[in-house]
Formats: structure tokens, C-alpha cells, sequence
């Protein structure tokens, strides 16, 4: 059985594999340019970073029902288990189809209903939180905010800032991650991954960030890694991810090694992994591969994840539980392979 798994940076549309886009989209009647799993699978191999936003659209764009968002989570609860995740926080983009003529309330119906599924049938406990895609227009970071409230019964515990994180920086969204905070809604935007100090900056301040996602680049300034340790700021770190998009250009040279030696949190998740070649267990190897533990990463997640605190109580015993010694063992065959 593997160790357990804490994941909490994973886009729920980017963990759509071959053959269930292929199920969905002749479903809803949606041409794909390839009519195989073979044939998308091809597709869906990383070659850029603009390749992978034309997957990521022709995957996004053939989801439109509330079944199909129900499916998306219960089928990655199924793959994150078979990993030994046993908690989840899954991001989605709602203003993404609201903008192609889906109503909100058929997207946030969806995603709940697959994450109350997810745990009845995989025993995976599922929170999620929604992401403002940066450069859509501030009217739709407010439409997501009042949504996420509204469905924060149903498992929505976050608020995330997506997209081109260069191009725009957190700082015009303040009032909706303001609004989130009032609807006793976390804050979990990406920042520093491709963007330096200001982009973290701006996330803690300007947006109350709870967590990070990414961060890696906050070892450009010894300042900021000193202030994540101080804070207990957990980072969400996708080794693999920031390998493919050319944030780092080796595991190597990856700066996970050194944020957790400086006391920084950190936990593991895969990003995309439909998307990025990847999956919770690849990271995890990544990661020990550079002589880290296992169980600090799920510690980190323990600590990160924005669950109430009877689900944290219960992750925290199933990692006091586990004989993380024979993890080690695995991590060190894995280091020295």
C-alpha cells in the first residue's frame, strides 16, 4: 500500500485523462481533433506551454453539465487514492464555462456533488476551492467569491488567483479575496512561480494569502524565506509541473531542497497531471529523490489543508498512525536509483 497523501494544488479540469474527455465530449455532442484515446493521448503530450493551454481549452470546453464536473472529481478521487491521497483540495475555474452560457449554479452543483461522492465511493476527503482566473473581468472574481460563500456548506473552503501570473499581479483583486475573507473563505492564490518577490508579496498583503501556491521563486530573497518560515506559510510546491513549464530547468536545481532546509512548509500536489505527464506518486519520487522526507510533506499538508479542524484531527492521526520508517526506506532505494 503506498504512505499517505495530502494533496492541495490540483486543477480539477487539468486531471481530466484521454478516454474520459472522450466519454464527456460524445456526451455533449463536442468535436475533438482526435476521435481515439490514442489519438488524444498524442495530443495531450507536453511540448510548450502554449500547447498546453490549447489542451487545457479543448478539455475545459467540453465540459458543460453538472454531471460532467461531478465526474471530473469522482474520477480523480479515484486516481489520488489509488496514490494514497486521503484528502484533497481541488481547484476549478467557474467563470470559465459561466462564460460559455453554463450558469454558476450548475458548476458549484457539480463539483459539491462530486466531492460528496468522492468520498462515499473512495473514501477520499474532497474540499474545493475555486479559482479567479486572472485578465477575466473583476465582475467575474466577484461572481466567484459570492458563489464560493454561498456553496461553503457543500465542501468550498478557498479562493484561489490563477492564469498568467506575470501579466497580472493580485493586487486588483483585493476586494474579492476582502469579500471571501467576510464569507469566512480562505485565501489560496498562486504566486511566485514564474513572477518573483513581488507577486508573493502582493498575495500576503494585498490578498491575506492563508497559503501559497507555488512560491518556489521566494528563494530569490533570503528576507521572504525567513518571513514563510516565521509565519508557517505553507507553499504548495508541483516539482514536476515547474519542471515542464520551464520555471526550473532541472529537479535538481529545484528550489524544494532549500525552502524546506530554511523551515519553510511545503507540501507536494501535481498541478496538471493529465496534462504534465504526472501523478501524485511521481511527485512524491521527485521529491524524495532529493533526499526530503515523505512525512514532512504530509505534515505540511496536514497543516495547509483548510478542512475544519475534526477532518485535521483525523489526518493527523493517520499520519501518527502510519510506520513512516518504511517510507523512508522506499525514499532512500528511490534516491539512490
Amino acid at each position: 500500500m503506498p504512505y499517505p497523501k495530502i494533496e492541495l494544488h490540483v486543477h480539477l479540469e487539468g486531471t481530466v485523462r484521454p478516454s474520459t474527455l472522450l466519454e464527456i465530449a460524445r456526451r455533449n455532442d463536442v468535436a475533438l481533433p482526435a476521435n481515439t484515446v490514442e489519438g488524444l493521448a498524442d495530443l495531450y503530450r507536453f511540448r510548450d506551454f502554449a500547447h498546453f493551454i490549447e489542451v487545457w481549452v479543448m478539455t475545459t470546453s467540453a465540459l458543460r453539465t453538472a454531471d460532467d464536473f461531478r465526474q471530473v472529481v469522482v474520477d480523480y478521487a479515484q486516481e489520488a487514492a489509488s496514490h494514497g491521497a486521503v484528502y484533497v483540495e481541488g481547484i476549478f475555474s467557474p467563470a470559465e464555462p459561466a462564460v460559455r452560457g453554463v450558469p454558476w449554479e450548475v458548476i458549484f452543483e457539480g463539483y459539491c456533488d462530486g466531492a460528496q461522492e468522492a468520498r462515499e465511493l473512495h473514501g477520499v476527503e474532497v474540499r474545493l476551492t475555486p479559482d479567479i482566473p486572472r485578465g477575466f473581468p473583476l465582475e467575474a472574481a466577484e461572481a466567484t467569491t459570492r458563489y464560493a460563500i454561498e456553496y461553503r456548506e457543500r465542501g468550498v473552503v478557498g479562493i484561489g488567483l490563477g492564469g498568467l501570473e506575470a501579466e497580472f499581479p493580485p493586487e486588483p483583486y483585493a476586494d474579492a479575496f476582502a469579500l471571501a475573507r467576510e464569507g469566512g473563505i480562505a485565501s489560496v492564490p498562486h504566486a511566485g512561480e514564474i513572477a518573483g518577490i513581488p507577486s508573493i508579496r502582493g498575495a500576503l498583503e494585498a490578498l491575506g494569502a492563508d497559503r501559497i501556491r507555488h512560491g518556489i521563486r521566494a528563494v530569490d530573497d533570503p528576507a521572504m524565506v525567513r518571513e514563510l518560515a516565521g509565519r508557517g506559510t505553507v507553499l504548495d510546491v508541483c516539482p514536476i509541473s515547474n519542471l515542464r513549464t520551464g520555471a526550473v530547468r532541472s529537479l535538481e536545481e529545484h528550489p524544494l531542497q532549500q525552502l524546506v532546509a530554511a523551515g519553510v512548509r511545503c507540501s507536494l500536489s501535481t498541478d496538471d497531471p493529465a496534462m504534465f505527464d504526472t501523478d501524485l506518486s511521481r511527485e512524491y519520487d521527485a521529491a524524495t529523490s532529493l533526499g526530503l522526507s515523505p512525512r514532512d510533506f504530509y505534515e505540511a499538508g496536514v497543516a495547509g489543508a483548510l478542512c475544519d479542524e475534526q477532518t485535521r484531527e483525523t489526518l493527523r492521526r493517520c499520519g501518527e498512525e502510519y510506520e513512516w520508517a518504511s517510507a523512508d526506506v522506499k525514499a532512500d532505494k528511490t534516491e539512490e536509483s
